[in-house]
């Protein structure tokens, strides 16, 4: 069987028997072996009924959400390609065999972009359009180079080897987010072909503000470099851009609000370097148990070592310590001095941990990798 195309539905009876029969349609005129699967999320109406009267094979997922009818329908489908689309019948439906074709090609990811087609009138409202979509779009394409024009069309098609390197996990609507985010990841081929969205029959299951912070959510979550390493690194640099000049000369202002300043900076300064901490940590855990690309790590890993880092954090540590004698034994002790070796003893110590933490996370993957290869 080539195609499989599978339908998520919650409560979509006067609509999904429609988008049945027209996916059937489309493989029929194209020629296409194929099949339409619809996932039921626990609909309370007679959808089920409607989708195998049409001819669907009816696939059953109770646990509620967008991502787990797509995980089960895809996990049930058994179509070399894969198209997804929703059961209200927004999508048409006719530059599917397109779609395929493109996956035959080579593409592995193929999406429809209501951006660059048509979008009927009341089909999608002003914000979606202008705001919305825009916005997590081009959020999307910064933070993972996605460079994609509507990442989260309901009209998509994905070669089945594709979807299992993608290993997808999302529950909810950032279910379609994971998609782009890991393809992008991973170097899938991914191309894009403009659609015509029509409204859609019933209700809209939407919840704009929510839906909009799951996939903020989900993005940043992903994107360990964006939430912790920019941030952190803008922090850090702006901490020291404040303590170095006082620690270095007395005579910039008052002691009254310069050493007030000067905490605030050494704050910042321990602060920033724990989150850049953190995202380092994020990064190498999804390197090592998440199977995300990271090179550039995996060219420091085989450079650095345990030994490397507890050095260098050695170093910090006494040069702080060196510094914070010099600054409470002089004639006239030197508070802003003092806290930048204060700072630095701090940041030390937190190197030192920070070299056995990830140590400790390349001896677990070792370990796990062993017991593999041992069973």
């Amino acid at each position: 069987m080539e195609v499989s195309f599978v339908i998520p539905c919650l409560n979509e009876e006067a609509s999904v028997g429609g988008v049945v029969a027209e996916a059937a349609a489309v493989l029929e005129r194209a020629g296409l072996e194929g099949e339409v699967v619809v996932v039921d999320n626990g609909s309370d109406d007679a959808s089920a009924e409607r989708a195998a009267a049409a001819g669907a094979r009816v696939v059953r997922e109770p646990r509620r959400g967008y991502g787990s009818a797509y995980l089960a329908g895809i996990d049930d489908a058994r179509g070399r390609f894969v198209v997804m689309t929703d059961a209200d019948g927004s999508y048409d439906l006719e530059r599917v065999p397109e779609f395929v074709e493109r996956l035959r090609d080579g593409d592995e990811l193929v999406l429809g972009s209501r951006l660059k087609g048509r979008i009927h009138r009341g089909a999608m409202p002003w914000s979606h359009r202008w705001i919305g979509n825009p916005v997590l779009t081009g959020m999307l394409n910064v933070l993972f180079h996605g460079h994609v024009s509507d990442a989260h069309c309901g009209l998509r098609a994905a070669r089945r080897d594709a979807l299992t390197r993608l290993n997808l996990s999302a529950t909810g609507m950032e279910f379609a987010s994971e998609m782009v985010i890991k393809a992008a990841k991973r170097g899938l081929h991914v191309s894009e072909i403009p659609i015509e969205y029509r409204p859609r029959v019933g209700e809209s299951k939407l919840n704009s503000m929510r839906d909009a912070w799951r996939h903020v959510r989900f993005m940043l979550v992903h994107s360990a470099t964006w939430l912790f390493v920019v941030p952190g690194t803008v922090a850090l640099v702006a901490g020291l851009g404040v303590l170095l000049p006082f620690a270095a000369d007395r005579g910039l202002g008052d002691a009254s609000w310069t050493v007030p300043v000067s905490i605030l900076a050494a704050f910042v300064v321990v602060v920033a370097a724990q989150v850049i901490q953190l995202g380092l940590f994020a990064r190498t855990y999804a390197a090592l148990y998440l199977g995300e690309p990271e090179p550039l790590l995996e060219r420091a890993w085989r450079r650095f070592k345990l030994e490397h880092g507890l050095a260098l954090a050695g170093i910090v540590l006494l040069a702080g310590v060196v510094i914070t004698l010099v600054a409470n034994f002089d004639s006239v002790p030197d508070p802003s001095l003092g806290l930048l070796g204060l700072t630095l003893v701090a940041l030390g110590v937190e190197g030192i941990f920070g070299a056995f933490f990830l140590s400790i996370l390349g001896l677990s993957e070792h370990a796990r990798l062993k017991r593999g290869l041992t069973r």
